[in-house]
């Protein structure tokens, strides 16, 4: 038998967890969904302020409580031979109870995940496996408010944990604001209705408190279930580790596993039975592995050749920006790509050294204008405002160029960077010829907490004018970012803008070193040549 303990999210209970947990009670689970200081009504009142380590005290209540005996009234024996790690032995060292000889599973939800996590700090030897349910990965140090998705509210309760105010409520949201938390895709009306009117105002010390972990729990297996749509994906986590980024490194691990489900942030409310069957895999070891960075026979897709045969201009650096400039007498028109992202910080090489963006540039060359690539600073999604500067001072350098007119200048957004074409249609100044964009997110999504963010080009594009935009898109995207797109289109077509389409139908989100280039080169030649058309003024 395998003992589940459920932590419950911000604003929410032991209650979420009902159907869930009757499905895997069904398939010969135990399943304690633990009750909350402060948000459980099943709770005894606190006689002291509520704070992460109260939320902690609760779990490790529950976990200390689980029977030593199984059901029949003595130790399970459990075939272990699924674990991740391939160990079949009962070494509390090894992450099994070793006193129940049972295996407890400890899944965490969203703010769960840090009560959780800081239990299975204490009791490493009696946690087999930590669940990590659609959640952020917390570190040592670092309070909850960190994984608060809602970048507004999250710098509010930053400036005041920052002035020592401590103790109070955050309140719960109402039915229409449970989005600003993590996607409602697939919630019923009802189930909707329940979890709000079963809310409870969140204790705020929850997530101003630290996160305290002394490194044991480290040895416990984990797994991640991801709820694509609420934003993230596996192959997104991949990328990741693949760019370098060092936080995610430590997820390609052997003790490590992945699954997905295709639903908003609420999986159990939305999908309880295939939660239950995925909690139930994950216990026994399965899921998706991710591939170290480098351990792949072929490199990483941003690193891949670019698929059109180009000349290769000389590459002259200026600052953060590289230009390809064609042999011929100037000043000419520019294109100035602008990268995806987030990027960690540490990402060699940068991504204006990508074969992608340098294609793009040198495809620019080709047509007999300046193609130029940059670095911005989007490490992170509450990073937009800092890249955005990034991107205007890296465009005045290239317009300062004096091989650069520079009252002819195109932008080309890719991916992540989406987002950032949003300044440019509101406002788009007069040397701004054309925008361009490949596979781009063009709204934020769920998870980003950026709702009322001015980075969304899909509320933007109605100011956008007389400016000819270029869109690339790949028919195989993924749904979520997608949707983004499909919505950016019909908000252009509606607005009345100036919208020429490129589609790659079978191409996927980064089509250019993914898909068959038989598809790809005719569409990357078609869009550039409509950009530069609209520079010169010559047919495309």
């Amino acid at each position: 038998m395998t003992v589940f303990i459920m932590v419950a999210g911000v604003f929410t209970g032991a209650h979420v967890w009902q159907e869930t947990a009757e499905r895997l009670a069904a398939a010969g689970g135990e399943v304690h969904a633990v009750p909350l200081t402060g948000l459980d009504a099943d709770r005894p009142a606190a006689s002291g302020p509520v704070g992460l380590e109260t939320h902690i005290a609760d779990v490790l209540a529950v976990l200390d409580a689980v029977d030593p005996v199984g059901p029949e009234g003595a130790a399970d024996t459990v075939d272990r031979a699924g674990r991740a790690d391939g160990m079949d032995t009962v070494d509390g060292a090894d992450g099994v109870d070793a006193v129940s000889g049972r295996d407890i599973v400890l899944v965490g939800h969203d703010y769960g995940i840090h009560p959780a996590l800081g239990a299975a700090d204490r009791r490493p030897g009696r946690v087999a496996r930590v669940v990590y349910l659609d959640c952020g990965m917390p570190q040592n140090g670092v309070p909850a408010l960190a994984a608060v998705p809602d970048q507004a509210l999250r710098a509010e309760l930053a400036e005041r944990a920052r002035v020592g105010e401590r103790g109070g409520e955050l309140a719960p949201p109402g039915r229409d604001g449970w989005q600003r938390w993590g996607s409602t895709a697939d919630v019923p009306g009802a189930a909707l209705d329940r979890l709000t009117a079963l809310a409870a105002p969140q204790p705020l010390d929850t997530l101003l408190q630290p996160l305290r972990l002394t490194g044991a729990a480290a040895a416990v297996p984990t797994t991640g279930v991801l709820c694509t749509r609420n934003g993230v994906s596996v192959d997104l986590v991949q990328r990741l580790v693949d760019l370098g980024d060092p936080m995610a490194a430590a997820l390609a691990g052997p003790r490590v596993t992945f699954f997905e489900l295709p639903t908003g942030h609420w999986p159990m409310l939305s999908r309880p039975a295939d939660l239950a069957d995925v909690l139930l895999r994950a216990a026994a070891g399965e899921g998706r592995r991710l591939r170290p960075a480098g351990a792949a026979r072929t490199p990483p897709a941003h690193l891949r050749p670019f698929p059109l045969d180009l000349p290769e201009p000389p590459r002259d650096r200026r600052g953060q920006v590289d230009l390809y400039v064609p042999g011929v007498e100037g000043p000419l028109p520019a294109v100035v790509v602008v990268h995806g992202g987030p990027v960690p910080a540490g990402a060699r090489p940068t991504p204006r050294e990508w074969p992608t963006l340098v294609g793009y540039a040198r495809l620019a060359a080709a047509e007999g204008v300046v193609g130029a690539t940059l670095d911005h600073r989007l490490h992170d999604i509450g990073d937009y405002e800092r890249a955005a500067a990034d991107v205007a001072a890296a465009v005045e350098l290239v317009r300062a160029d004096p091989r650069v007119d520079a009252d002819r200048v195109a932008l080309w957004f890719f991916s992540g960077g989406g987002p950032l074409a949003a300044h440019w249609l509101a406002e788009p100044p007069s040397w701004l010829r054309c925008l361009a964009a490949s596979y781009p997110i063009l709204e934020p999504l769920p998870n980003w907490g950026m709702a009322d963010s001015r980075f969304n080009p899909v509320r933007a594009v109605a100011r956008a004018g007389t400016l000819p935009l270029v869109l690339l898109r790949a028919g195989r995207e993924t749904p979520e970012i997608a949707a983004t797109v499909e919505a950016f289109v019909a908000a252009a077509k509606d607005s009345g803008a100036r919208l020429d389409l490129v589609d790659v139908p079978n191409g996927h989100h980064g089509f250019e070193t993914l898909d068959a280039p038989e598809e790809t080169r005719p569409a990357l030649r078609q869009a550039m040549r409509t950009v530069v058309a609209h520079l010169t003024g010559r047919p495309s």
